[in-house]
């Protein structure tokens, strides 16, 4: 099929990357021409494991461009994957929905063009951009739409640092539409992955024993609910472990004995049972605010969804009092930070954990330096005002320091060389932010370990 992807994002990218290996022809759009010029050229705005690769491997099947007018017409479907970023009292900011919308509209041409909504938008956007498409189309054309489009809820279950598996793989597909023919289009796209007949990349090795892959057809609406609802479960899962390890912390218990215990329940399942500093980037944070502020719309409160905001918050503020339980006064100490992604495997900083920790520190007196893997150039980009000082490697970021924090659980930094780190800090004490390093072994180095909830 002939594929537009407005947007050029994770969620964008991924998905027009996708489309492409599978033999629709897909044409990239956003509004961004550093962005386009950057992908026409073969570089990436952003770290994803193997997106490069599978551009390269697609290429002969996707373009990019600045200019709707050469997005919009001939498409069958239209992917919008434009940024919602939060709004006023919790609401997504839709504007760039709008102008994706209007956009649409006016460039529309003779044919049947499915629009999906890709972007994480409020419930009932659905309708809301249908009639933004078909206003911009009937003051552009002159005419009425007359079943010229039908509008589709298509949403992503991307985790950010797997997002090409979780595309090509994933644990189903949610199709919301409210026509059997736009329903149907949408099925023939996605028919490789729903049966996994295509080749997997070289690169990306199909899960073993996976079959079919589950397809969930339903109405607008539904579709969107299911991701808040989907993200707001996880972000409660996460809340639900870190709250727990408060009380494991109080009473002697071992917090990952703890998850594991109530994992192996096949009614709860193991993952997102990772005790930590919390969640971060684009997507819990904002898709809680948002569901709750929809619920109020309509006169609900969702009190679990706040709780878990407020456990959440609460997770950044117990890094602070770690730190000066061991510490006593932060002013003029120097505390390094291992990792600043919210997650391993991306550069995105949205929401992360690392931004607000060193921003309370600083606030409180310290000096504070960092290190990430990959994320370093994008940090001093975005966060020019925040004085961190970013270091080539970790034993330049723990020289001199009186503290560690692991913030980000980088493969690399559970396999460090720990005796020489010890010696070069002031003050060799380890916060285990994440609580995956091998405590018995920092001891040995001569780290005091402290985890944040043990």
């Amino acid at each position: 099929m002939n594929v537009s992807i407005l947007g050029t994002g994770y969620v964008g990218l991924t998905t027009g990357a996708c489309l492409a290996f599978l033999g629709h022809k897909v044409t990239c759009a956003d509004a961004d021409p550093n962005k386009i010029l950057m992908l026409e050229n073969g570089e990436v705005p952003f770290h994803e494991p193997y997106i490069g690769e599978l551009i390269a491997e697609a290429r002969c099947n996707l373009r990019f461009t600045a200019d709707y007018i050469h997005a919009i017409p001939g498409a069958q479907v239209i992917f919008i994957a434009v940024g919602t970023p939060p709004g006023l009292n919790g609401a997504p900011d839709l504007k760039y929905l709008e102008a994706a919308a209007r956009g649409i509209g006016e460039h529309l041409q003779e044919g049947f063009t499915v629009v999906v909504n890709k972007s994480t938008v409020p419930i009932g956007s659905g309708n809301w951009v249908g009639s933004l498409v078909r206003e911009a189309y009937e003051r552009s054309h002159g005419h009425k739409a007359n079943g010229r489009f039908a509008v589709a809820s298509n949403p992503e279950f991307l985790r950010e640092g797997s997002a090409l598996h979780d595309s090509l793989f994933p644990d189903r597909v949610v199709i919301g539409a409210d026509e059997r023919q736009t329903a149907e289009i949408l099925y023939s796209l996605y028919r490789p992955i729903l049966d996994q007949t295509f080749q997997a990349p070289s690169f990306l090795a199909r899960p073993d024993g996976l079959g079919a892959v589950p397809l969930i057809s339903t109405d607008l609406a539904s579709a969107e609910l299911i991701k808040y609802a989907a993200n707001a479960f996880l972000a409660l899962k996460i809340s639900y472990i870190n709250e727990i390890g408060q009380l494991s912390e109080r009473v002697g218990a071992d917090i990952a004995h703890v998850a594991k215990g109530i994992g192996l329940d096949a009614r709860i399942g193991t993952r997102f049972l990772q005790a930590g500093i919390g969640w971060g980037g684009s997507c819990f944070g904002k898709d809680t605010a948002a569901l709750i502020s929809t619920a109020s719309e309509y006169g609900l409160s969702m009190p679990i969804v706040h709780a878990a905001r407020e456990v959440n918050q609460r997770q950044r503020e117990r890094v602070i009092d770690k730190l000066l339980g061991e510490l006593r006064i932060l002013k003029g100490r120097t505390i390094g930070l291992l990792g600043l992604a919210f997650k391993p495997n991306t550069d995105d900083l949205r929401e992360a954990p690392a931004i607000e920790i060193a921003r309370k520190l600083i606030e409180r007196g310290a000096r504070v330096k960092a290190h990430d893997p990959v994320a370093m150039e994008r940090f001093a980009r975005e966060n020019a005002d925040l004085d961190v000082t970013c270091c080539a490697n970790v034993e330049d970021t723990l020289c001199d320091c009186d503290a560690a924090v692991l913030v980000t659980e980088w493969p690399q930094y559970r396999d460090l060389d720990w005796e020489p780190l010890a010696r070069v800090m002031r003050t060799a004490i380890i916060l285990d932010g994440r609580l995956v390093l091998d405590r018995a072994r920092l001891a040995r180095a001569g780290f005091r370990y402290v985890g944040i909830s043990s």
